[in-house]
């Protein structure tokens, strides 16, 4: 049992240190204080959620992007095989987005789609539906060769996705880059912190230290939204 309990007591003792917060962490604790961590975890959090929100926004216009291009097949499908303009678009709005399905129900009964859909068009990431309203303004009395531009008019918003979609790819990489970037001087303050130089203390202690704070949180915002807008405004639609 003796020769048991050493190896056994290293074990523990191994588990324990492992299992500790290092000298580093014991210090920054000590610099935020018990009061501190609260506003910072909130931040962070906050910043989450808007991250979460924006990646939702971009999904559902993607979405919506991807049922207007099939509305526009079904309509111009259903237009090929003799139905008139108005079953055609109930029978394409059928199968799309229940978002869009259930808006596009006034135009059927109201009769004045072009308005409708252009109402509907000012949706985030449903612009097409705006080209399709002019196409039916000029064209829904043609029959077949009505069939024949919203066809057309599918594969420009087509291509014009693709595009889109080669576009985001090639700006992840510069995304990710300005959000490591945005990142770095939260790294630097907890480099600092684990070396004692006490960065918070000055940050937060001090009119020179909170103006340090507000001009590098607003750079570090300024940066991000720029690199944002620019991104956007490769990927928004022409």
């Amino acid at each position: 049992m003796s020769d048991i309990l050493p190896p056994a007591a290293l074990a523990g003792l191994a588990v324990w240190i492992a299992a500790a917060p290092s000298p580093a962490a014991v210090r920054v604790r000590g610099l935020l204080g018990p009061r501190r961590p609260a506003p910072l975890e909130s931040a962070v959090r906050s910043i989450g959620a808007s991250a979460r929100d924006i990646q939702r926004r971009r999904h559902l216009e993607r979405d919506r992007r991807t049922a207007v291009i099939a509305l526009c097949d079904g309509i111009s499908a259903e237009l090929a095989a003799g139905q008139a303009p108005e079953i055609a678009l109930t029978s394409a709005a059928a199968v799309i987005d229940p978002v869009l399905r259930a808006a596009l129900e006034p135009a059927r009964r109201r009769g004045d789609v072009p308005a409708e859909l252009e109402r509907l068009a000012t949706l985030p990431g449903a612009e097409g539906l705006r080209l399709l309203a002019g196409c039916w303004r000029i064209g829904a009395e043609r029959g077949g060769m009505f069939g024949d531009v919203v066809a057309g008019l599918a594969a420009a918003l087509r291509d014009e996705e693709a595009h889109r979609a080669e576009v985001a790819a090639q700006l992840a990489g510069p995304r990710a880059t300005a959000r490591l970037l945005a990142g770095l001087p939260l790294l630097g303050l907890a480099m600092g912190a684990a070396l004692g130089a006490r960065p918070l203390a000055f940050l937060f202690g001090g009119v020179p230290g909170l103006a340090c704070l507000l001009l590098g949180v607003g750079l570090d915002v300024g940066g991000l939204w720029w690199t944002q807008r620019l991104a956007a405004r490769a990927v928004a639609p022409r």
